[in-house]
This record gives C-alpha cells, structure tokens and sequence, in this order.
C-alpha cells in the first residue's frame, strides 16, 4: 500500500462503511475504518492521513466536536464530513467546526472521490509547500503571491499586503474552490470572531477583491450564510 493516499474513515453504519471502503480501495486509496470516534482519533494520531472522512453521528461522538477537537492542533489535513444531517444550519456547523467539505447521505461514489480527490489536489500541497519555503505562487493567470515578503505582483507592479492580508490570502489559497466558513476565518487570523473582528474581516475581504480586481478568473465570493470561496 506504499504510496497510496490515506483516508482515516470513521463511520458506524457496517454496510455503507464496506461498501464505501471496497470503493475507495477499488480506486486506489488506502482505507482505514473505524466506527467509533475514539478509535478513529486513535488511529488520526496513530496514522497521520492525508484525508478525514468523519461521519457526524456516532456512537459515542458528536462529529462537529470531534472535528472541533481536531482543529486545536490541525489546521491543515483536509476533513470531509458525511451525515443525513441536511438542514441549512447542520451545513454551516460542519464548517464551522473546521470541515473543509460537507456531504449528504444518500450520495454517490462518484460525487464522494471527486470530493476527496479535491481536497487531496496537488494545487493545495504545492501551495502550503511554497508558502512554507517562500516560493512564488501564481494566482490565476495574472498575478504571483510571494507570502513571505507579503507582495502580490501583477505585471511586473507590486502590492505591499499588511501582515493579516498575507495570512488571509494564503488561508484562501490553501482552501482555493472550497467554502470557508466565516468564523473559521476570523478564529484562524484573529484569534476570536466578535463584531469588530467581523468587521475588519469585512474590510480585509474588500482590499484583497481590489488587488485581484485585474484577472476575471480570480473572484472571492459570497456564499450565503456560510461565508466565503476564492474561485481561480
């Protein structure tokens, strides 16, 4: 199994979690399942995946807090949560916590490992490896981000970021096409989500649509009642 990606899957219900784990393995993943979330973080520390399958209604877990417990020292490995759950606020909870995708029981196989396949893109590592070493990163078609010297160059011209416009771009980078919710970000830049922060996160959110106002392809959108999503 050398070189296969790894997803952690925790899911109670035995049929689904054969059927979607022979699936998954058919494909070339490499799958380990457990049906509780105390084995599931177990084998989280024990295995270091590169994907988290979460199911939010187990047996002696909440998922959202599973997820929530995960982030206090996670931030990076992609989670992808799986519940009947359908209501508008279940969705924003999952995100809320920390979840990175979110999808509805019943779905289909396909639907599942475009997700994952998504989350595990070689645009997100090559992002977090050249934000990591300082290596530019292009944006799109027109720009280049060079995080470490907080500078966005279009055309040759140069854009000083503020510190927090580095960190925030580069959160959005790191989750490029996929929802954020927005208390997700202003935990994550500012450390708590009260009015002000909102605020502010406001302004930055209008700063970083001016700087990439030149390329049509780059836009940071809203999305309704959840937060934002940078598409590039």
């Amino acid at each position: 199994m050398s070189g296969k990606r790894t997803i952690l899957f925790i899911e109670d219900e035995p049929n689904l979690a054969e059927i979607v784990r022979e699936s998954l393995e058919s494909r070339g993943f490499a799958v380990e399942h457990h049906a509780t979330g105390a084995a599931g973080l177990e084998a989280y520390y024990s295995q270091r995946p590169d994907v988290i399958l979460l199911d939010v209604m187990l047996p002696d877990a909440d998922g959202f807090a599973w997820a929530r417990q995960l982030r206090t020292t996670d931030m990076e490995t992609p989670l992808l949560f799986l519940t009947a759950k359908s209501l508008p606020q279940d969705v924003v909870t999952g995100f809320e916590s920390g979840g990175n995708d979110y999808l509805k029981k019943p779905f289909s196989m396909e639907e599942l490992v475009v997700r994952i396949k998504a989350l595990l893109s070689k645009s997100r590592t090559l992002i977090a490896e050249n934000t990591h070493t300082g290596s530019p990163l292009p944006i799109g078609a027109q720009y280049i981000f060079l995080y470490h010297q907080a500078v966005l160059q279009h055309q040759g011209q140069s854009i000083s970021l503020t510190a927090r416009e580095a960190e925030l771009l580069k959160l959005f980078l790191l989750n490029r096409n996929q929802v954020m919710d927005r208390k997700s970000i202003l935990l994550h830049i500012w450390g708590n989500d009260d009015f002000f922060t909102g605020r502010s996160l406001d302004v930055f959110i209008t700063r970083l649509r001016k700087y990439l106002r030149h390329d049509p392809e780059v836009k940071i959108m809203n999305v309704r009642g959840v937060g934002y999503k940078l598409v590039s």
